[in-house]
């Protein structure tokens, strides 16, 4: 196997876990708003990796990066790991915390590249990514910031 379909059998992995992971936390809160962020949650890793299981090598060749406006509200913000009395907040936190890593992964995963259009798929996985924290950020901005 090529370090191409390496890197994306591996970003498919990274993704299951992940959509595992808020699946798995859905049992394990008991706040409704909660849980029903953490099923919109799963539901985006799915879609990443439904993406990733059909990328081609020829995918995303022409793509122009975007910058994503990066509030860095998940860069100041401490986590536990959640557990049944975890808040609607600290879950939060949670999320953005791992759409950053998941970020930063990709862009680590397009340095393998020196291809523009192998790199390009990975860039464009951390714009995703990058467009999921700040959905997240700005969420956690109008919700816990208004509430505190």
């Amino acid at each position: 196997m090529d370090k191409f379909h390496e890197a994306i059998n591996f970003a498919i992995e990274r993704e299951k876990e992940a959509a595992a992971f808020y699946h798995n936390l859905q049992d394990k809160v008991k706040n409704r708003e909660t849980i029903e962020m953490l099923r919109e949650l799963e539901a985006m890793e799915n879609g990443h990796i439904r993406i990733l299981e059909n990328l081609s090598e020829h995918a995303a060749i022409n793509f122009q990066p975007k910058e994503i406006l990066d509030l860095k509200i998940g860069d100041y913000l401490v986590s536990d790991y959640p557990n049944p009395g975890s808040t609607f907040q600290e879950v939060l936190i949670i999320a953005i915390k791992r759409e950053k890593a998941a970020q930063e992964l990709y862009l680590q995963m397009a340095k393998l590249f020196a291809d523009s259009k192998n790199k390009n798929i990975f860039l464009k996985l951390a714009e995703e990514e990058a467009k999921h924290k700040l959905q997240l950020e700005s969420f956690y901005d109008d919700v816990v910031y208004v509430e505190n």
